[in-house]
This record gives C-alpha cells, structure tokens and sequence, in this order.
C-alpha cells in the first residue's frame, strides 16, 4: 500500500484524534470527518451496540438527514440485511463483500432508506474489544465514486487498534462499569438534575414511555437525556446505568 502527501497528513491527524483525552461520543464524532477526508467519501455514520436491547444506539452521523436517520434508529435497522453480517468481521470489511451490489439494491433498506441520501458503496469498521463491540464507523460514497479498494480496507485496518484503545480509554478498561473509583455521588454529579432524574427511573427499570408520563416529557426527550447519561457517565446500555448509579 502507498500513502500520497494528502493520506500520510491525514493518517497522521487521525491517530492524533485517537490519541488525546476525548468522551467517547467525541471520539467518533471527531473521527468521522477525519475519515472521509482520509478514503475521499461523503457519508458517515457510527453507532454503539446495545447488547441488552440488541439494537444499535448512541448513532453520530456526518452528511445525512436527520429525519432518515430517525427511521433507520425506530425502524430500519430491524429490517436491514447486512450489518449484522458486517458486524462480525474483525476487520474492515466492504457491503459488497457480504452482499452483491445488484442484491442490496433490490431491497427495501437500500431503496428506502440509503438511496435517500446517495449512500452507494459502504464499508464498516467495527471496534471490537474481546468480546464486545464498543464503535463502529460506517462511511460511504456515492455510486459516482466506486466502490473501496483493498488499500482502503487497509488504512481503516491501520487505524483500528488505535481506535479500540481510544475508546477503550474512554471508558476506563474497555467495558462499561463506571470509571475508576468514582463513587456514584461523584458520577451523578456530572449530570444535569432532569439527567439525574430519567437516569435514576431507567436504571430502576422504567421504560421511555413510563418515565415521560411520570416527568411530563416526550419519550423522545426521555431518549435524549438518557443518551447524554450514557456519554457523561461512560456506559452504554441501562444495566450498566443501574450499576454506575448504585455503586
């Protein structure tokens, strides 16, 4: 594989992100724009897997509507036909090596939801830490772009390892307990009191709609102070919530 000028800078300002102190969001928020300088593509998304709820959760996105997004968060990714698949490569890994092109574009996630906003060619990277999948990066280009390249597949293989240490760090260890020796008066302090207040109901149990109808808000409030709970305090799903809290 041969780096130009223009990869070798910004290979360098990658692992410059992943190296310094950032939360986790941060970290693949950051690194999205990073990345698609770097593979010359348009679209970017990353998620975290919610094993407790199987579902993707926690999704940052670059280039992509909002509103489409939405519905892939309530909907399409229960009806999506290949990053399960994508999901359980180690390595960087293209949408056309898990389906063939022409097949994706005959479904209903492509023409519903990808084609929406251009997305075309895809590759996944996916952050595993032993046995759990802690980020992911999903970017894409349009069709007038073609396809990735094994050099592509490569750079994204190169800057794995930093990335999983990056989050890992993130999150004290690689997994989802609470950072450090941090007590939970300490921990909930980081969090706005309506933060406290849905974070202590969802640890407790509560679903969205049950903790909106006790605090008066909409569920989609009720996801978003949650979502912030998860970033400030270092988890990603309720059961490690409810431990971070009791501790």
């Amino acid at each position: 594989m041969f780096l130009d000028g223009r990869q070798t800078e910004m290979l360098g300002r990658v692992m410059t992100t992943l190296a310094e102190p950032h939360e986790e969001r941060d970290i693949r928020v950051q690194l999205g724009g990073l990345m698609l300088d770097l593979l010359q593509a348009q679209f970017y998304a990353s998620y975290v897997w919610d094993d407790s709820q199987q579902r993707f959760d926690s999704g940052v996105h670059l280039n992509m509507d909002s509103a489409n997004l939405a519905r892939y968060d309530t909907y399409y990714q229960f009806h999506d036909p290949i990053t399960l698949t994508l999901q359980q490569h180690r390595s960087a890994v293209r949408v056309t090596d898990v389906m063939p092109q022409r097949e994706l574009m005959r479904t209903e996630f492509f023409n519903d939801f990808l084609a929406r906003d251009g997305l075309h060619w895809g590759v996944n990277l996916y952050a595993w830490s032993g046995p759990c999948n802690i980020g992911d990066m999903r970017i894409w280009r349009d069709r007038r772009r073609g396809d990735f390249t094994q050099d592509d597949l490569a750079l994204l293989d190169l800057v794995r390892p930093a990335l999983v240490a990056a989050l890992r760090r993130s999150r004290s260890g690689g997994d989802a307990s609470p950072r450090g020796d941090w007590h939970a008066e300490q921990l909930e302090a980081r969090l706005s009191a309506r933060e406290r207040e849905v974070a202590r109901l969802a640890a407790t149990g509560c679903g969205d709609k049950e903790i909106a109808r006790r605090l008066g808000i909409s569920p989609t409030t009720v996801r978003t102070h949650i979502d912030n709970a998860y970033r400030k305090l270092g988890v990603n799903n309720r059961v490690a919530l409810a431990r971070c809290l009791h501790r």
